[in-house]
Formats: C-alpha cells, sequence, structure tokens
C-alpha cells in the first residue's frame, strides 16, 4: 500500500498546484472568476474519481457536491472540506503565497493546509478505498464560503438535501459525516477533535469631532477617541491574563470533565513545540501545559485584531484624531450562546462610553459532541494503525460554520479526522502541507472508509434512488 500511495505523489501534486494558484480569497467579491474556475476544476477531480458531481447554486459562491453511490445498501459517509481560503500579502512571503513551491517534502501556497491539501487527501483515500471494492458510498462536500463564516452553506445543502428531479439530482443523504479541516497537537501525535469554539465578531466605533485637530491648540480638552477606546479594551479585558472583565461572560461557561482532562493530557502537549510552531517568544502565565491546551481549546476568548484611528505615517502628526474604530471578536465555547454575550458586550461597551456605535460583524455557534460512537472509534482506529500512536481526543480551537449546519440538516454524527499541523501555518504566512501528512493522510481515510464498509446503513433510502439513504438520527448536541 506505501509504494501504492508513493505512485500518487505526482498526480496528487499537479492537483494541489493546481487549486493553490487560484486565489480563492471568498472575502473579495472581485474573485468570483476564480471561485468558479476552483468549482469546475474541483468538480473534475471527483468526476475522475467517477463521482456524479454538482454544482449548486447557494447565492453566494457554489457549493460542490460529489457521490459515488454503488448501492442503497451500503452505508454512505460524506467529506466535507472548503476550497477558499484567507487574504495573503505577498510582501511577507517567503514565495508568492499563489504560485505552488515545492521545497522538498514540503509545499509552500496559500491553501496547502487549509483546506485544499487535506480535501485532496481524503479524495485520494477514497479512490484507495473503491479500487479496493469497499462496499461504501463515498459523498463529497466542497464549500467556497468557509472562510466567511458560511453565509450561503446552509442554503446550498438544502437544495441538494431537496434534490431536484427537473435536473435529475437524487436527495442527498448520508450516514455519517467527515470534517477534514481540524488541527493536530503537533507533528507525531494525531488528535480528533470533538468540540469546536463559536465566534462572535464585532466592531466599536467612536467620533468625537468631525475633523482631526491640532494637539497644541485643542490638547487636554478635546476628546481623543483612540485613546478612549484604548482604555475601553482594557475595561474588557485583561491583557496580561486574557480574562474577560465584562460582568456575567463566564456564567454559561463549562469547565472541562475529569474524563476531558484525562483526554486532553494523552495528547503530549509541548508548550515548548506549541512557541516553536507558531513562532511565539513567550505566551501568558498559565500555571501547566494542561492550562494551556484549556485555554486554546475549551475556555472562551476576548481579542483585539486591530484599533484603527489617527495618523499612521511615518514620524509623529501631531494632532488629536475624530474618530476611531476598533476590531474585536470573542471565541466561544460550548454552552456559551452569540447572541447573549453579543448583548453582553454591547450593554458594558455602551455604559463606558455612551456615544460608540456597537456593531456585529458576524456569529458562529460553538460545537460539542460525545467523546464516544462508533464513527469516533472507527477513525481512532484508523490514526492508529496507520500512525501508530494513539490519538487524542482534543478541541479544536477554532470554528467551522457549516459542521452546526450539517448536524442539524444531515441528522448525522460529525467526526474530525483533520491532518494539519501547527507548523503549517493555517491562515499564517508561509502556509505549507507536506507529503508526509498527506500521504499517510490517504492510508488513513483508506483504513477509515473499509471500517464504515463493516457498519450497518440506516434504514430510509428512498425507493429508486440510490445514495439516498437516510442519515441515522442522533440526539441534540
Amino acid at each position: 500500500m506505501r509504494e501504492e500511495i508513493a505512485g500518487l505523489r505526482g498526480r496528487f501534486e499537479d492537483e494541489l498546484a493546481a487549486l493553490v494558484e487560484l486565489p480563492t480569497v471568498s472575502m473579495d467579491p472581485a474573485r468570483r472568476p476564480q471561485m468558479d474556475a476552483c468549482a469546475a476544476l474541483a468538480s473534475g477531480y471527483l468526476r475522475a474519481l467517477g463521482a456524479r458531481v454538482d454544482v449548486i447554486d447557494t447565492g453566494g459562491f457554489p457549493l460542490v457536491v460529489g457521490r459515488v453511490v454503488r448501492d442503497p445498501s451500503w452505508p454512505t459517509v460524506t467529506i466535507y472540506n472548503h476550497l477558499d481560503v484567507q487574504p495573503a500579502d505577498g510582501a511577507e512571503w517567503k514565495t508568492p503565497p499563489f504560485t505552488f513551491t515545492r521545497s522538498g517534502d514540503t509545499w509552500f501556497g496559500r491553501g496547502t493546509t487549509d483546506d485544499k491539501g487535506p480535501a485532496l487527501t481524503a479524495l485520494h483515500g477514497a479512490r484507495l478505498a473503491l479500487e479496493e471494492d469497499a462496499r461504501v458510498n463515498i459523498q463529497f462536500l466542497w464549500e467556497l464560503e468557509e472562510e466567511i463564516g458560511s453565509p450561503n452553506f446552509e442554503r446550498g445543502l438544502a437544495a441538494a438535501i431537496a434534490g431536484d428531479a427537473a435536473a435529475g439530482r437524487p436527495p442527498f443523504r448520508t450516514d455519517s459525516v467527515v470534517v477534514s479541516d481540524t488541527i493536530w497537537i503537533a507533528a507525531g501525535r494525531p488528535a480528533i477533535a470533538y468540540g469546536l469554539r463559536g465566534l462572535l465578531g464585532f466592531t466599536v466605533k467612536l467620533q468625537t469631532g468631525a475633523k482631526d485637530v491640532h494637539s497644541g491648540t485643542t490638547g487636554g480638552a478635546a476628546r481623543n477617541p483612540v485613546t478612549e477606546l484604548a482604555a475601553l479594551i482594557a475595561a474588557c479585558v485583561d491583557a496580561r491574563t486574557g480574562k474577560v472583565k465584562i460582568p456575567g461572560f463566564y456564567d454559561d461557561v463549562q469547565r472541562l470533565t475529569a474524563v476531558e482532562k484525562k483526554a486532553f493530557g494523552r495528547a503530549g502537549f509541548s508548550t515548548k513545540v506549541f512557541k516553536a510552531a507558531h513562532e511565539l517568544r513567550s505566551l501568558r502565565p498559565l500555571r501547566d501545559e494542561l492550562a494551556v491546551m484549556e485555554s486554546i481549546m475549551a475556555l472562551p476568548t476576548f481579542e483585539v485584531h486591530g484599533l484603527v484611528g489617527g495618523y499612521a505615517g511615518p514620524g509623529i502628526k501631531t494632532i488629536v484624531p475624530h474618530r476611531a474604530e476598533a476590531k474585536l471578536s470573542t471565541r466561544l465555547v460550548p454552552a456559551q450562546r452569540p447572541d447573549k454575550i453579543f448583548a453582553l458586550i454591547k450593554r458594558f461597551i455602551k455604559k463606558q462610553l455612551p456615544d460608540a456605535v456597537v456593531e456585529r460583524e458576524g456569529a458562529l455557534e460553538p460545537y460539542l459532541a460525545p467523546l464516544g460512537g462508533p464513527h469516533n472509534a472507527a477513525a481512532a482506529e484508523a490514526m492508529r494503525e496507520t500512525f501508530g500512536r494513539e490519538p487524542a481526543f482534543t478541541r479544536e480551537g477554532g470554528s467551522i460554520g457549516a459542521v452546526l449546519t450539517m448536524r442539524r440538516l444531515l441528522k448525522a454524527p460529525v467526526t474530525f479526522m483533520g491532518l494539519s499541523l501547527p507548523e503549517h501555518g493555517y491562515h499564517a504566512i508561509n502556509e505549507n502541507y507536506d507529503w508526509g501528512q498527506a500521504s499517510g493522510g490517504m492510508e488513513m481515510f483508506r483504513r477509515y472508509f473499509h471500517k464504515i464498509a463493516g457498519m450497518k446503513a440506516a434504514p430510509g433510502a428512498a425507493p429508486g434512488q440510490k445514495g439516498s439513504n437516510m442519515g441515522a438520527r442522533a440526539g441534540r448536541v
């Protein structure tokens, strides 16, 4: 099998290069041609697998749906990935971000690890399993709006589920979902996530005059909106510890159970490795490595992404600015609800600065699934057999908007089988992916599909429609 996977390397690299060199920056409306080109390219990859492909109009960027359904009595597993990417400033990169660059066993370029490389890895894992006649149906959901919070994913998925008789498109059903868009603790330390933090973004704008004024003639009397927003931020969060000071913010936070702490402890987390992977010089004061893990996976945050206002050119321009804006967000943990948290934050800010304008920029709910279950067990076995180490069960510190939508609409369990490493640079400069993770990932997915094939398909397939077997119903997460 290792030799067969090695033989796929050239094809994998060529396919990844073609995807990476399409700058699918979903937050840039001008990238529509590249998004459509990516959907067409991805469709070709799926058709080469033998999949039926539908490109669904979501009202935003398209959703690519692929299906390899050979027998509706077999279990059906759906793989979710996204093909849109974050922006990239080429001046900061060692290599051009939208040029696929090979360096030994590592590939550089925006989207290599988040999430085009893992998408292709799962695709080739599916190819290997299908060539071995695994008794499983494999489907794909490839999204192009994840990096902007999946605003139209629900509409697209609902259209897929409904089907389109006029177009000959059968309803979309599945028994389970696998998401391949998460990060391991460290190289050689496989991990399966069972939870995601949510996200709430907002801005605070403050205008105190009609124009910038001279600090010599008005300073001391004129309000300075940059200074006031800086003071507001300090009132919201302790900069040294990260502790949020807004009353009620932590009321719904559920601390890790003893079982979860034990599962986290098996991850082999190293603060030293964590700092090196993310190129961090120092961390906030935390008592031990478990506390660091908890802070990045299981506790909420309050982050300042930018403070805009005043003069930003060379030297000093002695003015008092007349307006400023703070760009902020919180990562939320299970049981915290974005609506409630935003109401708390807005009330607190308006009490501090009554004339500030607080605007919500979007939100994603947190997610938490059971630690156990047959699909997580199958994923753990596939990881252990491939990588030679028992995977840790941890939570993911980031957010994936599509997960809750899939869980709700498809009524199927969701399992996380990511392959990215901290040093791969999610959302960072010099993003990369490597052949070790890709080749191991192909074998891991091949094993997983064979294990799924041994499970019983859920009842409820629509008569005469291959691949329309209903997903197993599960309790509310």
